[in-house]
C-alpha cells in the first residue's frame, strides 16, 4: 500500500498551521482576526471557571483590548476584489492605508498590540514585514493641481461603490453651518448612539464661534446606508480656534441632513467637499498637538467628570 496522504484540516485551522511562508496584509488580518476570536472566547469562559486566577474587571479589559486591536481587521482579510474601500483617495494615509492594509491596525496598536501581532504570526510560522509608519498628517492641504482641478470639473466627488445603491439627489449636497448648528448635529449623534460622533463642551470650546462648519454624506463602503444602517456617514469640514481646518466623520440621519438649509453655489459646494477629502488632520489629531496648551479655564469649557 502506498503511503497515505495526512488528512486534509478542515475551516479556519487549515490557514493557520505552522509553515515558513512569506504572507502579505490580508493573510495576517484573517491570522490575526482568528487569533482574537479564540482568546476572547477562552477569556468569555473565565469568570465562572477561574475567577480566584483572573478578577472580571482584568479579563473584561483584555477582551476590549483584543477587540479594539483586531475590529477592522475581518475587512482588511477580505479578497483583493471584494474589500470595501473608498474610490480614488486623495491623502497620502488613505493612498499609504490602500497599498498596506494593516498601516493603521499596526501603526495605531502600541507596543502591546504589535508585541500581540508579531507573536501570534511568528508562531503560525509566517515571514511578514509591518508597514512603514503612515505619513505625517500634513497641516491644510497642499496646493491644488491639475488632477483636483479636474475632479472639480468631473461632477460630485461622492461615487457610488460597486453593488450599491446610489445615494439619493439630495444628499448630494454640502451644507453648511455654525457653531450652534453643527455642534447639535454632534449632541444629536450622541444622544442616539449613532456610533459617529458625540458632543462634549470641549469640542464646542474648540471650534471657532465666528467660522462656517461644513458637512457632507460621503459613506465608506463600509458605511454605506442600507436597511441596518438608516444614517448617513457625513464627512465634516470644521474650523478650529486657531484657524487650522480639520476634517471628520459625523453620522447624521437622512431627514436631519434634508432639512438642514443649502445656501452655497454648487461650484462652492465641490470645492469644500474635495478640500475636506484632501486635508489629513481630524479633531482628534489637532487635540494631540494642542493639549499641552489646553485647559477649562485656558480655552473655556467645563470640567467633565472622570467617574
Amino acid at each position: 500500500m502506498g503511503e497515505q496522504k495526512p488528512a486534509r484540516s478542515r475551516g479556519w485551522s487549515r490557514p493557520f498551521r505552522a509553515r515558513a511562508d512569506d504572507v502579505d496584509d490580508r493573510k495576517v488580518a484573517g491570522l490575526l482576526a482568528y487569533q482574537a476570536l479564540v482568546e476572547i472566547r477562552r477569556l468569555a469562559g473565565q469568570p465562572h471557571r477561574q475567577r480566584e486566577k483572573a478578577p472580571p474587571d482584568d479579563i473584561l479589559e483584555r477582551i476590549r483590548f483584543l477587540a479594539n486591536l483586531t475590529h477592522n481587521l475581518p475587512l482588511v482579510a477580505q479578497p483583493q476584489g471584494r474589500r470595501p474601500s473608498r474610490p480614488r483617495p486623495t491623502s497620502r494615509r488613505e493612498r499609504a492605508m490602500r497599498d498596506r492594509p494593516m498601516s493603521w491596525t499596526w501603526n495605531t496598536s502600541g507596543p502591546s498590540g504589535q508585541e500581540w501581532m508579531l507573536r501570534h504570526i511568528g508562531r503560525a510560522g509566517y515571514r511578514w514585514t509591518p508597514p512603514p509608519p503612515l505619513p505625517t498628517p500634513l497641516k491644510g492641504h497642499s496646493d491644488w493641481g491639475i488632477r483636483q482641478r479636474i475632479r472639480l470639473l468631473a461632477g460630485w466627488p461622492v461615487r457610488t461603490p460597486p453593488g450599491r445603491r446610489p445615494l439619493p439627489r439630495q444628499a448630494q449636497v454640502l451644507k453648511a453651518l455654525d457653531r450652534d448648528g453643527i455642534y447639535a448635529l454632534y449632541e444629536e449623534a450622541g444622544r442616539r448612539r449613532l456610533g459617529l460622533g458625540s458632543a462634549s463642551p470641549r469640542l464646542r470650546a474648540h471650534l471657532d464661534p465666528d467660522a462656517l462648519h461644513y458637512l457632507f454624506p460621503d459613506p465608506a463602503a463600509y458605511y454605506w446606508p442600507d436597511d441596518d444602517r438608516p444614517w448617513w456617514q457625513c464627512r465634516v469640514l470644521l474650523r478650529m480656534i486657531d484657524g487650522e481646518q480639520t476634517t471628520g466623520s459625523l453620522a447624521v440621519l437622512p431627514d436631519t441632513f434634508t432639512a438642514l438649509p443649502s445656501t452655497l453655489p454648487r461650484m462652492r459646494q465641490r470645492r469644500l467637499a474635495l478640500t475636506a477629502r484632501m486635508l489629513e488632520r481630524d479633531y482628534y489629531l489637532w487635540y494631540r498637538d494642542h493639549e499641552a496648551n489646553c485647559s477649562p479655564q485656558r480655552c473655556g469649557y467645563p470640567h467633565e467628570p472622570t467617574a
